[in-house]
């Protein structure tokens, strides 16, 4: 089966390779290759930020008369992404980074400066202590008490550090929690004395209405509890029937006889024979006189026709019995 894609190409046996024509190329010639900045930078022309890792067609070429230890150094040409101004940058191996050339400036280079300012520091010194002898004097007695004051700031550092380790957590955690125990149980009793005494005041008013309500006559107050089941109603007690009556008739008055009630039922009329009637008309008038008489005036006023009705049943039990 043969390959997809064929690497491998035939030479025939009088191949010469010396015969190829070469091509005459510039030395200065661009190439165009795909590269990501190298930093964050901003545009000059519109201020556009550009960040590092960001994806650009750049063109590469050779930088001319500029070498370190004999690398070459190289220049790319990139294009802004806002404004399409151009931007350039080329390699710097002796520093390993690049540097920004034209178009643009960088940005969050603090580190970078920082540490060329501390070269240019070390370089001057150096210079100085060449050409004087004293001022190597001078640098070593800085030194020395630059170096003495680090190791007082350490000794101090190791001895907080030794307090700290001294002091027991644990036992610190412990007792805050004892004092919390006993600060809840405190509580938890002034609590349960305040419940009592509130208790004992209700229990002694209590005790007080009870007995105020002994001193009254047990007539007024029936127990209801004595009557468990339902059929006890039914079956009413004689004393406590009388005791009703009695307050019935405290209330309203006495009404015990049918002929003090007969004059406030209506009878009903009833066709007889004329020789009858006129007998009955003049009993029937002479009855009612008789019991509109004796009705005293303030019972009249007093009983309602419901109360009419139970007093009529009432005076019938007594009568019954």
């Amino acid at each position: 089966m043969s390959e997809r894609k064929v690497l491998n190409k035939y030479y025939p046996p009088d191949f010469d390779p010396a015969k190829i024509p070469r091509l005459r190329l510039p030395k200065e010639r661009q190439y165009v290759v795909r590269l990501m900045a190298p930093f964050n930078m901003r545009c000059r022309t519109c201020g556009e930020y550009i960040y590092k890792g960001k994806k650009f067609n750049a063109r590469k070429e050779t930088v001319q008369n500029e070498s370190y230890l004999g690398l070459p150094i190289f220049r790319f040409y990139i294009k802004c992404p806002r404004c399409l101004a151009e931007i350039t940058f080329k390699t710097d191996p002796q520093n390993t980074d690049y540097a920004m050339e034209h178009g643009a400036t960088r940005n969050f280079q603090a580190q970078k400066l920082l540490e060329e300012e501390e070269k240019r520091m070390q370089k001057e010194r150096e210079e100085e202590e060449l050409n004087d002898p004293m001022k190597v004097l001078e640098n070593r007695t800085k030194d020395s008490k630059l170096e003495m004051e680090v190791l007082e700031n350490l000794q101090e550092l190791k001895e907080l550090n030794q307090c700290q380790a001294n002091v027991d957590f644990e036992a610190m955690l412990k007792q805050h929690k004892q004092v919390e125990e006993e600060q809840r149980r405190k509580e938890q009793e002034e609590d349960e004395q305040e419940m009592k005494a509130v208790l004992e005041q209700a229990r002694k008013r209590r005790l007080l209405g009870d007995s105020d309500s002994d001193e009254e006559p047990t007539k007024r107050c029936p127990n209801p509890t004595t009557q468990t089941k339902p059929r006890d109603i039914l079956q009413e007690d004689p004393q406590s029937k009388r005791l009703r009556m009695e307050s019935w008739e405290r209330s309203v008055g006495k009404l015990s006889t049918r002929a003090q009630l007969a004059g406030l039922v209506a009878r009903r009329k009833q066709k007889e024979d004329p020789v009858l009637g006129k007998g009955m008309e003049t009993r029937g008038t002479r009855g009612t006189r008789a019991t509109s008489s004796s009705l005293p005036a303030a019972a009249a006023a007093a009983v309602s026709s419901l109360g009419l009705l139970g007093a009529y049943s009432d005076s019938e039990d007594s009568a019954s019995d």
